[in-house]
C-alpha cells in the first residue's frame, strides 16, 4: 500500500474516494479498516474546505426560504417574523429588505444571524 498523504487536489480527492470503495468491506480491527477510517477523515476534511460556501454568497432570502421548506411552513407561517402577508411576499421576493425587527425575530427561532446579515462593502455603501 502506498503511504496516506494530505487530498491538495480533486484528483487526489477523487483517487482517494475510489479507494474507500475498495476498503468499505474491510475487517473492523484490520489495517485496511484502519486506512479505510484515516480516508474518510481526510476526504471529510477537503470536503469542508473545498465545497463550502462562504458566508457573504448566501442569500439571505434563500436561507429563510430554505428554513421554511425544512419547517414545512407556509408564507402564512411567516408572517410573525415577517409581517403581513404582503411584506412576506415582497421580502422573498426581494422588494423590500430584512429589517432589524425581522433578522431578530428569525434568529429568535433559530436561524443564525450571519445567515441573515449580508456584509456590504464600503464602496458599496457609499
Amino acid at each position: 500500500m502506498k503511504p496516506i498523504k494530505p487530498i491538495r487536489t480533486e484528483k487526489d480527492y477523487l483517487a482517494a474516494l475510489a479507494e474507500i470503495e475498495l476498503l468499505l468491506d474491510a475487517e473492523t480491527g484490520t489495517a485496511k479498516h484502519d486506512r479505510l477510517e484515516v480516508l474518510s477523515l481526510l476526504v471529510e476534511a477537503y470536503e469542508e474546505q473545498a465545497h463550502r460556501i462562504p458566508v457573504e454568497d448566501i442569500d439571505p432570502i434563500d436561507v429563510i426560504k430554505f428554513w421554511a421548506e425544512q419547517n414545512n411552513m407556509s408564507r402564512k407561517d411567516l408572517e410573525p417574523y415577517l409581517g403581513s402577508g404582503s411584506k412576506v411576499s415582497d421580502v422573498l421576493n426581494g422588494k423590500k429588505p430584512l429589517s432589524a425587527m425581522m433578522i431578530r425575530k428569525l434568529v429568535g427561532a433559530g436561524i443564525p444571524a450571519e445567515l441573515l446579515i449580508k456584509p456590504i462593502s464600503i464602496e458599496k455603501a457609499a
